[in-house]
């Protein structure tokens, strides 16, 4: 992780030591009584940490922040649920570019048990979000909800700019659609086999843009990422960019 992340209440009080971050701190960062570390507040300003005392059970910290939090992000991703393990990378990766909130829909071509596996029953997705965002040494975690119907994703994801990618009818390139200077984007992604006709009719129905990244079929969590990106350079998202110095592979 390249920032250890706090919620609010956290950082008043000492960080036991069987915590993955205090073993992060102290077993990967190295760091002893006097050192400082990046920090971030969940949805709030970046800041440094310095270690004020190590202690057998817990770890005493303080904190300074940064006087404003990272701009919030602006796009919504609907993506066909799909097996846990590509759910997985889908997660992370799509935490790590920098979105709002991510939809995991059911599909016509989803596979119905997929909703319940327990990646989602048991919150494990969330670890994987929470490992996405400290990689990108951000703060915003995007709000996930999965086992959503399409129709009712498209509602809640209303946005100014809305685009599905799609390898039959996409005949738009991803990057001539995703325009500079929109206040809320939406990307709808497909299940491991795509969009029926009759849900290409829907997405289409409600204001999506068709569009594709050539004649390549990509996997689920490939095209999220390569979509995502596109969207992020073509929008200009990365052009104010900041990689700090202390990032990490």
């Amino acid at each position: 992780m390249n920032i250890v992340l706090f919620a609010g209440p956290e950082v008043a009080r000492p960080l036991p030591r069987q915590d993955p971050r205090a073993r992060h701190i102290l077993e990967v960062l190295r760091r002893v009584p006097g050192d400082s570390l990046d920090v971030g507040l969940i949805d709030g300003p970046r800041g440094k940490a310095t270690v004020v005392a190590v202690h057998e059970t817990e770890l005493i910290l303080s904190f300074i922040w940064q006087e404003s939090a990272p701009a919030p992000e602006v796009i919504t991703l609907i993506v066909g649920l799909c097996r846990p393990q590509s759910s997985r990378r889908v997660l992370r990766e799509a935490a790590t570019l920098g979105v709002a909130r991510m939809f995991f829909v059911r599909t016509e071509r989803s596979e119905p048990t997929y909703a319940d596996s327990s990646l989602w029953s048991t919150g494990e997705y969330q670890r994987h979000v929470r490992s996405g965002v400290e990689q990108a040494f951000a703060t915003r975690i995007p709000t996930v909800i999965a086992g959503m119907e399409l129709a009712e994703a498209i509602i809640e994801a209303e946005a100014e700019i809305r685009i599905a990618l799609d390898n039959y009818e996409g005949i738009k390139p991803l990057h001539q659609v995703a325009a500079p200077g929109a206040a809320t984007l939406v990307l709808a992604v497909g299940s491991e086999r795509g969009w029926t006709a009759a849900e290409r009719v829907q997405l289409v129905d409600a204001g999506y843009q068709l569009a594709g990244m050539g004649s390549r079929v990509l996997r689920t969590e490939t095209a999220v990422t390569a979509g995502l990106s596109v969207i992020k350079a073509a929008t200009g998202a990365w052009d104010a960019g900041v990689t700090p110095d202390t990032r990490q592979p």
